[in-house]
């Protein structure tokens, strides 16, 4: 059976000379829900309604740019010597982290730019980046990467798979663990969260580091199943370092704003 098993297409759509991928359109669909809801949400908290728009011009290329770099910087062994690869990001390579960081160093700039507070931004924000990294995972997932180990295909029966993921996940004359659906399921989790969050009107900027504590807590867990982490040195893997370090900072961060009397908004504040 397995033998017969082909690959979902990687390919959305051909036009003419140019080939749109799946990774593409499922990062791009969630950027745009993201946007939707970022938007609905500022326009409520009396936000002009061309925040976000204005926001993510600007945000998205950087964050793109940021994660492509974070992931060439790790694998530079290889990039060194395959230069014309690098701005291939169709064919996967881009690190959450480093897009991250690309956008909310976009984020605190275009804040001071507008007069408007990070903190309110970064709330409001929150749960739409989860959101699309929740989305996005299903683009590791048409490219067949950022999976874990081997395993079964009764291991992968007995999560109660359909079979289109399971087959995706035969590769290479195996399957493995879909650690793209655990982090999406995750990050999935994590959006539902920060809803509720927003009810218990917490103070301006904790709903931000409720999502980097969050999600840092299941990407360190999950990162360790992975096959195809980027490494810093030995056995140290980038992301659960960097997860480790978020975690320590945002814990730090809400501590210390809350005695310093810089948390003293809250989230329904205008």
């Amino acid at each position: 059976m397995e033998s017969t098993i082909q690959p979902l297409d990687r390919v959305f759509l051909h036009l003419g000379p140019i080939t749109i991928y799946w990774y593409g359109v499922i990062i791009g669909t969630g950027v745009l829900i993201g946007l939707w809801l970022a938007t609905r949400e500022g326009v409520r908290r009396g936000l002009p309604k061309e925040t976000f728009v204005d926001l993510v011009l600007f945000a998205v290329p950087i964050a793109i740019v940021c994660a492509r770099a974070y992931y060439v910087l790790f694998e530079w062994h290889y990039y060194s010597k395959h230069l014309s690869e690098i701005p291939k990001v169709w064919q996967g390579g881009l690190a959450i982290h480093g897009g991250l960081i690309g956008a909310v160093a976009t984020g605190a700039v275009f804040a001071r730019t507008r007069g408007l507070s990070f903190w309110k931004l970064a709330d409001i924000a929150a749960p739409s980046i989860i959101l699309g990294q929740a989305i996005g995972r299903w683009g590791n997932f048409m490219n067949q990467e950022a999976h874990g180990g081997p395993v079964s295909r009764q291991f992968l029966e007995n999560l109660h798979l359909p079979d289109w993921i399971i087959n995706q996940m035969y590769i290479d004359g195996r399957y493995w663990h879909p650690t793209f659906l655990y982090e999406s399921l995750w990050n999935l989790a994590g959006f539902c969260l920060l809803l509720w969050l927003r009810r218990v009107n917490l103070r301006r900027g904790e709903l931000f580091l409720s999502y980097l504590i969050w999600y840092s807590v299941g990407r360190f867990w999950i990162e360790g199943m992975r096959t195809d982490s980027l490494m810093l040195a030995g056995s140290l893997r980038a992301a659960q370092v960097m997860s480790v370090t978020l975690i320590v900072l945002s814990v730090a961060l809400w501590i210390v704003r809350r005695a310093k009397g810089w948390a003293d908004a809250r989230y329904q504040d205008e």
